[in-house]
């Protein structure tokens, strides 16, 4: 390859089909950059090896529409499970049916209090400089998600925040109303493969919001028909303990919060807990995040802190990339997928 990457007329010098790798093989070498190249180099070879990746997901990851790339990931078995807030849960099916009706404020740093009551009014929600559309999204899915939860209460089912989703989509009641290409929602895909999600502190989301005020209502009469927290822990130790005996089992972490918080727990809990003292430790860990340790941060801490807790081990390999994860994540997603 020559060493002048492009030519002086921005084309590279064997043509146009330069892949993304090939890109960042060149480009990436220092830093941050390099820091991504080793985490993505990393995560091939534990996949190589027989290795599974469980991905968690803070953050806006959704409203980012991380699902065109992370959809193919799952499809193509690059991710094994998940764990992600309500709000990326929800997000991605908002995202999916009211797309077009997405407003983009690119300057967003500049809007005043009176702006800002300006986009409530025409009930915009703002993530940054995404605002997503209450009636278009968050309403309609609502409509949706309430018939299915008043319907496992009136059976006395009880199910997880995610099965509800899954029920949903794989339905195909949304069908007619998808906006975008569905094979760029990441939920549709874990769907269709069933993938395992653990989805903690659900209630702190817009559908929880709104099951709390159903179950205040008397519309759902058992508040316990969607799952909780704490079987999602239980869950995440029947999965991991399952996994583990197999095969290893790496952690992809993107941005912080409890989306990582909690599923890294696992293992120390048990070790400690329950006394599975050959349980094995994560195989891989790699964190894209630009929190730092400043102030007693737990997500900017250094992945060497979680070998003081049970959660890594000394030979575990272990990255960190300081850096916005909507740029890092599709890059390390292409250089995995091969693009």
């Amino acid at each position: 390859m020559s060493e002048n990457f492009w030519n002086n007329k921005g084309n590279h010098p064997r043509g146009a089909n330069v892949s993304v790798k090939e890109f960042l093989k060149h480009h990436y070498r220092h830093f941050n950059a390099a820091s991504l190249i080793d985490a993505a180099e990393g995560y091939v070879k534990l996949l190589e090896s027989g290795g599974k990746m469980f991905l968690t997901m803070g953050g806006a990851m959704s409203t980012a529409e991380l699902g065109l790339s992370l959809a193919e990931m799952i499809r193509q078995g690059k991710v094994h499970a998940i764990t992600c807030t309500g709000a990326n849960l929800e997000e991605d099916v908002f995202n999916l049916v009211a797309h077009d009706f997405y407003e983009r404020v690119p300057n967003y740093r500049d809007l005043t209090p009176d702006d800002e009551q300006k986009l409530l009014d025409r009930h915009m929600n703002r993530v940054t400089d995404t605002c997503i559309p209450e009636m278009e999204a968050m309403r309609r899915i609502e409509a949706v998600v309430l018939k299915e939860w008043m319907r496992a209460d009136a059976a006395g089912e009880r199910l997880f925040p995610h099965q509800f989703m899954y029920r949903i989509l794989l339905s195909g009641e949304l069908r007619g109303s998808y906006q975008i290409d569905p094979k760029n929602s990441w939920l549709l895909a874990a769907a269709e493969r069933n993938l395992p999600m653990f989805v903690p502190g659900w209630e702190d989301s817009t559908l929880g919001n709104m099951y709390a005020g159903h179950c205040i209502a008397g519309d759902v009469k058992n508040v316990h028909t969607v799952r909780t927290g704490i079987e999602y822990m239980m869950e995440l130790a029947e999965f991991y303990t399952k996994t583990t005996a197999e095969t290893p089992l790496g952690f992809f972490q993107i941005a912080g919060g409890i989306a990582g918080d909690f599923p890294i727990c696992v293992v120390p809990m048990l070790h400690q807990d329950l006394q599975r003292e050959h349980v094995p430790l994560w195989a891989y860990f790699c964190q894209i995040s630009d929190s730092t340790t400043s102030y007693g941060s737990y997500s900017g801490a250094v992945p060497n802190e979680k070998i003081t807790w049970g959660k890594l081990g000394i030979d575990t390999p272990k990255y960190i990339i300081e850096s916005d994860a909507t740029i890092v994540a599709p890059l390390i997603f292409a250089w995995v997928l091969g693009w």
